[in-house]
């Protein structure tokens, strides 16, 4: 018999999730309109791009990824070891409250510019401390809970979300390294600088893309994927192989964000052929996740919420094909500063994170509050859709800009001067910046119609719908 599992806590996680989840996006429509239309930055301090888009990148990544890594960990953790977690109930909510104290302080920070001022406005000294106090709690009770494990297997999603917190809690101690002014005031000083610092930053920047928006949403696919197409997992063998590889490719690929800078040339090299290399297993999870379907493809046309992380692993595959090319330096020439990183980045964000999120929370809501479907299917799949439409809209815009971008700056007239001025670049750039502000309202919306199901779920309520789907029976077979 199965143990009663803690699961209070994990509810706390899904709310939070989806709260931060609309948060983040809300902003960030904000903040995609501002560069359509400066004035929307009110001449404000605090409302300006500058302060917002930390605001931004911090709730989607670490309060809307965050909070769903954190819970689902804790949920599948659990089943997969038939045990209870370690330290039981109460240091779960540590891990909860204490979490999402450090995303109000960091947020409170960025629009107050209290910030170490790098790439990616690393909270000031005491958020960092706080969130390493907080981070090594959660990385004990999972652990603990591994090591008192029931069962004997350690199931290859336990593995991936270890990893996911072993390495962000190296990054975030050796990115952030910094002395303080005084133990009473804000300020502090970074002990990296230069290139060095440089280097770090991206060391740390993109294996927080690697392990936290990798790695930790593969655990998720490896134990959601399964078990909502009732099928298991293509090959074990190749997920232990996609979890090996990326774990030794990824931690070298950041100098790929720094070609053509001071960064020595043999690092810049390493950092691409790291790159390409990880093209590779990356494609062979999405191989695996996507063959799990094996025998189930029919599953797509009536369950909305499989449909939502299929295409998740679609785009997990799109992604890590685009970032590898964008790392070679013949591409990344054109690429670099442009708005083409930008949609790269949202397509990887948009549909792979939060689709397989968005996926996630349907799975778990109406299993942890015990209700036996959700509200509406129906309501799932216009989110679907709604979301859909917006990553088009969003991630094709940025696509034609960037490159537009990118050739508008390298373009040089016969007498070898540059063909266009700066400010004609960002003229040009201004229908893509709206159609990609209006992306933004669909994947909101989209969003806002999840939570409206989720809480009719909670409710117990259900809506008497016919299925989406009517299925025709085969001749000759019955049933």
């Amino acid at each position: 018999m199965a143990p009663a599992y803690q699961e209070e806590t994990i509810k706390k996680f899904i709310v939070a999730s989806a709260f931060w989840g609309i948060v983040g996006f809300s902003v960030g429509v904000y903040i995609a309109f501002q560069m359509a239309f400066p004035a929307l930055n009110l001449g404000l301090e605090w409302t300006t791009f500058g302060r917002l888009r930390p605001v931004h990148t911090s709730a989607v990544i670490f309060a809307f990824g965050g909070n769903i890594l954190l819970g689902s960990s804790f949920y599948v953790v659990q089943r997969t070891c038939r045990t209870t977690l370690f330290g039981g109930e109460g240091a779960a909510k540590f891990v909860f409250w204490g979490y999402q104290l450090f995303i109000v302080l960091a947020a409170s920070g960025y629009v107050m510019g209290i910030t170490q001022g790098k790439e990616y406005a690393e909270p000031e000294w005491y958020t960092d401390l706080w969130l390493t106090v907080v981070w090594v709690a959660y990385l004990v009770i999972f652990v603990g809970t591994i090591v008192k494990r029931k069962e004997p297997h350690i199931y290859v999603a336990n593995w991936f979300y270890l990893a996911f917190i072993l390495t962000i809690a190296v990054l975030h101690i050796g990115n952030n390294l910094a002395l303080p002014v005084s133990w009473t005031g804000t300020k502090s000083y970074i002990i990296w600088s230069g290139v060095q610092d440089a280097m770090i930053q991206w060391w740390y920047g993109h294996n927080a893309v690697g392990f936290f928006l990798t790695a930790g949403f593969l655990a998720m696919m490896y134990y959601f994927i399964p078990k909502q197409a009732e099928r298991p997992i293509y090959s074990y063998r190749l997920s232990v192989v996609h979890f090996w590889a990326i774990s030794f490719l990824y931690i070298w690929a950041g100098p790929h964000h720094l070609h053509y800078t001071a960064l020595p040339d043999w690092t810049q090299t390493l950092g691409m052929t790291f790159s390409i290399m990880l093209w590779m297993p990356s494609w062979g999870g999405m191989i695996n996740g996507l063959m799990t379907l094996s025998g189930a493809w029919d599953k797509l046309r009536t369950d909305p919420v499989l449909r939502f992380l299929v295409t998740a692993v679609g785009f997990y595959g799109m992604s890590t094909f685009e970032g590898p090319v964008m790392s070679i330096k013949a591409v990344n020439s054109l690429s670099h500063y442009t708005y083409w990183t930008i949609g790269h980045v949202h397509s990887g964000a948009l549909g792979w994170n939060a689709m397989i999120t968005f996926g996630v929370l349907y799975y778990m809501v109406p299993r942890l509050w015990k209700r036996s479907q959700l509200y509406s299917l129906r309501l799932v799949t216009w989110h679907y859709w709604i979301a859909s439409i917006g990553i088009v809209l969003y991630i094709t815009s940025m696509w034609i800009a960037g490159i537009m971008q990118g050739l508008m700056w390298r373009a040089y007239d016969q007498l070898g001067f540059l063909q266009y001025s700066f400010i004609e670049t960002v003229s040009a750039m201004h229908p893509y910046l709206v159609i990609r502000g209006t992306g933004g309202v669909f994947f909101l919306l989209g969003a806002l119609i999840m939570v409206y199901n989720l809480i009719k779920t909670v409710n117990g309520d259900v809506r008497d719908e016919k299925p989406i789907v009517q299925r025709q029976p085969i001749a000759g077979v019955a049933g």
